[in-house]
């Protein structure tokens, strides 16, 4: 038996680690992902938006009924009572005002798109209409942007903060666009503290992916790492940026999509980095678009319920939409996902709980991702 003194030894040596390592990663956050970020230009918020979406939604889905999209006719029977439930109830789980690449005002009319887009969401949270959570792309850090993108921070959470009592929203997130610098995220910092000291918000942080400095760096390191960690507990997730980083790439327009290969490396390197940080990854967009007539329509249901389904099954749980009749894909296809995958799920769980023996042998690690996503399904 070895003396009690090495088992001491050990334990002085590490608990300094162990510490570290909890502080730095904390695990997963305690509470509700949203499904998808819907970017709505500052100049087309207004009251009621996400109540709007889903009515686009539902009349789409009305005029064009849903194309074959590859799954069992008894999984879709079960899911699309769901969607439509969904579309009337809840059809936006998170909003960002876009005064980014999707704001088409003049700049001479930013500061009054920005506020009356402040006032419309603060308006629904008022009214109980507003999504579960609400945030404002503004424009990057770098130098021709930062003022303007800083200044329209300012205006919107001014007009968010501006409700008396439990009309206010409490919390918003901001999403920082083009990060290329570690120091950019440290500098943004200090900003964020002021801001929320001056309209009383609480302030979450997204950055999005969208140059290739923010995935590797000069020095040969991973940036995205390092800014993970220097932004800290505000950090919630890194957004791929799927035509940014593309562009930036070289990659041909034509070729530029979510599941090319080289935005797959990475979303694959941004996993790595948030994995037990609290933040999460997320996925992009596309903008191949289900509008026009009922081909065109069913055309843009597949690819969009197509990359919805690839992103689920690699991981990312969360990604862009960009039109409101991409809703229906997102829910058909995220929830055909999660409750497809619930027989099988179930049978595993209660084989490993109950320590029979089957065809599959689950470590413990499989069981809590079983367990995990039947709780997200849920």
């Amino acid at each position: 038996m070895l003396d009690d003194a090495v088992y001491a030894e050990l334990d002085r040596r590490l608990a300094p680690v162990d510490a570290a390592r909890l502080a730095t990663y904390p695990g997963e956050r305690p509470v509700r992902q949203p499904v998808h970020t819907c970017y709505v230009p500052a100049d087309a918020v207004v009251p009621g938006v996400a109540t709007a979406w889903g009515a686009a939604a539902l009349a789409a889905l009305d005029e064009h009924a849903l194309p074959d999209l590859g799954h069992p006719p008894a999984l879709l029977d079960k899911v699309l009572p769901r969607v439509r439930a969904k579309l009337a109830a809840e059809p936006v789980e998170d909003l960002r005002v876009d005064a980014e690449d999707g704001y088409r005002g003049r700049p001479e009319d930013e500061d009054d798109d920005v506020r009356a887009a402040a006032a419309a969401v603060a308006a629904d949270v008022a009214a109980g209409t507003a999504p579960p959570s609400v945030g404002i792309r503004a424009k990057s850090l770098e130098g021709p942007t930062r003022r303007r993108g800083v200044r329209s921070l300012d205006l919107f959470l001014s007009g968010l903060g501006a409700g008396s009592g439990a009309e206010a929203p409490r919390r918003a997130t901001v999403t920082l666009p083009k990060v290329t610098d570690v120091e950019q995220v440290r500098a943004f910092l200090p900003v964020l503290d002021a801001l929320e000291a001056a309209h009383g918000v609480a302030l979450d942080l997204e950055l999005q992916v969208e140059t290739p400095q923010a995935v590797l760096g000069a020095d040969g390191a991973v940036t995205l790492s390092r800014m993970v960690h220097a932004a800290g507990p505000r950090l919630t997730g890194l957004h791929s940026g799927t035509y940014d980083y593309s562009a930036a790439l070289g990659i041909a327009a034509a070729h530029q999509s979510s599941d090319h290969p080289a935005l797959d490396l990475a979303k694959q390197l941004v996993q790595v980095a948030v994995a037990g940080t609290g933040a999460v990854a997320v996925d992009g967009s596309t903008n191949v678009l289900p509008v026009g007539p009922r081909e065109q329509v069913h055309a843009g249901w597949r690819v969009h319920a197509g990359l919805v389904r690839r992103a689920l099954e690699r991981g990312l749980y969360q990604g862009w939409d960009l039109h409101p009749a991409q809703l229906v894909t997102r829910y058909v296809a995220t929830y055909a996902f999660w409750r497809g995958a619930l027989p099988a799920a179930a049978a595993r769980l209660a084989a490993y709980v109950e320590r029979v023996d089957g065809g599959v042998l689950d470590e413990p690690a499989t069981a809590r991702a079983l367990a995990g996503g039947v709780l997200r399904g849920l």
